[in-house]
Order: structure tokens, then C-alpha cells, then sequence
């Protein structure tokens, strides 16, 4: 869902960043410099893809402490 805010062709915060950005600042700029945080997101997902223990580590963990 985060990639889907930050990328086109939608990117509502692309384009809200846009408005409040200095008119020297063009969209293309916003574009790109996106790009690192959109890979960090794309290998986040793919981790979780194929570690999925990763996402279950601490929901496992507050069900040992619970008992």
C-alpha cells in the first residue's frame, strides 16, 4: 500500500510534497528521488516473502509471553 502512495500514477504524497516543495523543485525531481525508498520497500517485501518468520517474530513471541 506504501508503494501505491509514493509511486505514479497516483503518488498522493508525490503530489502533495509537490505542493509544498520551492517552484524551483519539478516533479521529476520528486520522482527520482524517490526511487532508493521504493527499493528499500521492494526489499523489504521480497524478505518478508521469503522469510515470512520475520513477520510473525514478535506477534509469536507476545503469545509465549501471554501464557
Amino acid at each position: 500500500m506504501q508503494m501505491g502512495y509514493v509511486t505514479p500514477p497516483f503518488g498522493y504524497q508525490l503530489f502533495y510534497l509537490k505542493s509544498v516543495a520551492p517552484p524551483e523543485i519539478s516533479t521529476a525531481d520528486i520522482y527520482k528521488s524517490v526511487l532508493p525508498f521504493i527499493g528499500i520497500l521492494v526489499v523489504g517485501m521480497g524478505l518478508l516473502m521469503l522469510f515470512p518468520q520475520i513477520a510473525l517474530w514478535l506477534p509469536e513471541l507476545m503469545m509465549k509471553l501471554a501464557d
